[in-house]
């Protein structure tokens, strides 16, 4: 319910409707790869609820433009507005909790420290692909490229972005892995 309120929030009048779109899509998608994929490979509370806050940081990024989004100019004494930062961490903090997932639960891979490297630049792999895409959509559409890149005249942008999903899947690790397997064993024990 709190996914479709925001969704239909973020979408009243929002800054710039192509880039609303180019936003929210990922929310869109991953909520119905989520929604099919419930019953033969249900996850774990916390990723649903991970899930669903980088969704509503996607809709909120869409619904004013990243550059745009109130609360966060001159945060620290940076003269940027750094929304788009917080949704990269993002980018890597969830994205590395449902690999993780999916890794442990498939037996995909042997050990703790193979485990976390595997996460971690999965993790990394998708940030960077979605440079790569933020970078074909300035090609493609100058018009909303800078609405949609959020570089705010920042030539480290997209170092910077992968730099944070790096951190945040790193965190994620680091801080939620012993509640994720404790999630992980009661949802397998009972059969999910």
């Amino acid at each position: 319910m709190v996914f479709v309120v925001v969704l239909v929030w973020s979408g009243i009048r929002p800054a710039d409707r192509l880039t609303w779109w180019l936003e929210v899509l990922p929310a869109l998608v991953g909520a119905v790869v989520l929604l099919g994929t419930y019953r033969r490979f249900r996850l774990t509370p916390l990723v649903y609820g991970l899930v669903l806050l980088h969704c509503l940081v996607l809709m909120v990024g869409g619904h004013y433009t990243y550059a745009e989004v109130p609360f966060f100019d001159g945060w620290f004494g940076f003269e940027r507005n750094n929304y788009d930062k917080v949704s990269h961490f993002f980018q890597g903090f969830v994205p590395a909790l449902i690999a993780r997932e999916i890794l442990i639960r498939r037996r995909a891979v042997n050990g703790r420290g193979w485990l976390a490297l595997f996460v971690i630049s999965v993790a990394l792999a998708i940030s960077a692909c979605y440079e790569l895409i933020e970078w074909w959509v300035a090609l493609l559409s100058r018009q909303a490229a800078e609405a949609f890149l959020g570089t705010q005249g920042y030539v480290w942008d997209t170092q910077s972005d992968m730099a944070l999903a790096l951190l945040g899947a790193i965190c994620a690790v680091a801080l939620l892995s012993r509640v994720q397997d404790r999630q992980i064993r009661r949802l397998t024990d009972g059969g999910g």
